[in-house]
């Protein structure tokens, strides 16, 4: 019976558990907290949770070399540390995060080894470009060329379940849903390469409408030009990569970011109230009415729908922080979560879509959208952990029975790696819709 590590218990890991225990696999959950990797298992008999954290290099040693295979659902900073162990062990490995420079430079060592790193594997990383892909290769293989490309993706609250101001829960990593706010932005749009600093990345945003749901704002995800020579289009015009969210979110964090409250930088907060907060972040002399002089400080109306937002999430409250020496980040972020995880009977959803422009030697053109739609079960899974843990899962069942046999640091951007998980998906109901042919009035306009 083959063996297989999951590292890491967080609020994704539990559809890949049960996948795999399902499928008869043998199967090790590690996390600092036991506690949460026995909810995974479910006392199964092929389960077994491990209280493990990442300083622990012996035991991660000794679990790599006793499992046919490794997940690491691990904050990505950890990746590398446990490729090294499986690469010293000679044993496979997935994540689903993005592939970053430390993890890309063991692809030499990974071929000589004769093992995979698949990294990428989940829902945006992962199903976005499987989807794209299969898309691409099929206007490839008609003799087309593809002139523009947005890739759009969000984890967001389902339409009954906006009841605050930001109109966004947290699914999955909080933290890291803030943290991604800070990133900067690079795209190509008609032929110009723009980029977008991470103070200005919220300014930088557009509509669309999105079926079954209405109107959703987007604003840059990372960078998407390197995405030109992973999908095979030298040819495009526009390469774009975006992030959905519901409106009144861009503008709510635009705001929290032009007071430096998503900050890194720690400072000395001890005894202070949040509204003492807002005054020092505001550079105000005093906190007396702070959410006028925040508004003044930002030139917005009192009554703007940021200040709304700030003012539900108790910035302007008198309440005492409890904190010393801490960073605005940390003081904002857990203040978020503290009021903004999605409840047990709420439902989030994961929207994705993929607009295409493609030509043709004989002069046609033509629009192709790919779109996902799939909402969670309240009680049950959320969309997001299914979508992301669910291609990782199938992945892992495929390189055990030797379906995969790339070796090196990859993501799923082959044929035989992501037509056999969209494919096992669909039997899901995790499916993409693929409209073709559509006319140039169906492009998005940005």
């Amino acid at each position: 019976m083959k063996k297989v590590l999951i590292l890491g218990a967080g609020l994704i890991a539990k559809p890949i558990v049960s996948y795999l225990l399902d499928k008869g696999y043998r199967v090790t959950v590690a996390d600092r907290i036991k506690s949460k990797a026995k909810d995974m298992t479910r006392g199964h008999v092929n389960g077994t949770a491990v209280e493990w954290t990442t300083d622990d290099t012996e035991t991660l040693d000794k679990m790599v070399e006793d499992h046919d295979l490794s997940v690491s659902l691990l904050p990505y900073a950890h990746h590398p540390l446990v490729a090294k162990h499986c690469l010293k062990h000679g044993k496979n490995m997935i994540t689903t995060s993005y592939v970053k420079p430390e993890m890309q430079a063991l692809d030499k060592e990974a071929k000589n080894k004769g093992i995979i790193i698949l990294n990428e594997l989940g829902l945006d990383p992962g199903i976005d470009h499987m989807s794209a892909m299969r898309i691409i290769n099929h206007v490839h293989n008609n003799n087309g060329r593809i002139e523009e490309f947005y890739s759009i993706c969000g984890a967001l609250p389902s339409p009954e379940s906006l009841d605050n101001p930001f109109r966004y829960k947290f699914s999955w990593s909080p933290k890291g849903v803030l943290m991604a706010s800070n990133n900067p932005g690079k795209y190509l749009k008609k032929g110009k390469e723009v980029n977008v600093s991470g103070e200005k990345l919220f300014e930088d945003r557009f509509s669309v409408e999105f079926p079954r749901i209405g109107e959703l704002e987007v604003y840059p995800n990372r960078d998407s030009m390197s995405y030109i020579d992973l999908y095979g289009i030298p040819e495009t015009q526009t390469m774009y990569r975006g992030t959905f969210r519901h409106p009144g979110w861009c503008e709510s964090i635009d705001a929290m970011k032009k007071l430096k409250l998503l900050d890194y930088e720690k400072r000395d907060f001890s005894g202070k109230t949040y509204a003492e907060f807002m005054a020092i972040m505001a550079e105000c002399e005093s906190k007396e009415n702070i959410k006028s002089k925040v508004a003044s400080a930002l030139s917005l109306n009192e009554y703007a729908h940021a200040l709304k937002a700030m003012e539900w999430l108790g910035l302007f409250e008198e309440r005492p922080m409890n904190r010393e020496t801490d960073s605005p980040f940390e003081i904002v972020s857990d203040l978020m979560m503290e009021k903004m995880m999605t409840g047990k009977n709420e439902r989030d959803m994961v929207v994705m879509q993929h607009v295409f422009v493609a030509s043709y030697p004989e002069g046609k053109k033509e629009v192709i959208k790919s779109s996902l739609l799939d909402f969670g079960t309240p009680g049950g899974d959320t969309a997001v952990a299914k979508t992301v843990a669910l291609p990782a899962a199938i992945a892992v069942e495929m390189i055990l029975d030797g379906k995969i046999n790339s070796t090196g640091v990859h993501i799923p951007v082959i044929p035989d790696i992501y037509n056999p998980i969209l494919d096992r998906l669909e039997k899901m109901d995790i499916k993409m819709h693929e409209e073709y042919g559509l006319p140039m009035s169906e492009h998005i306009d940005k």
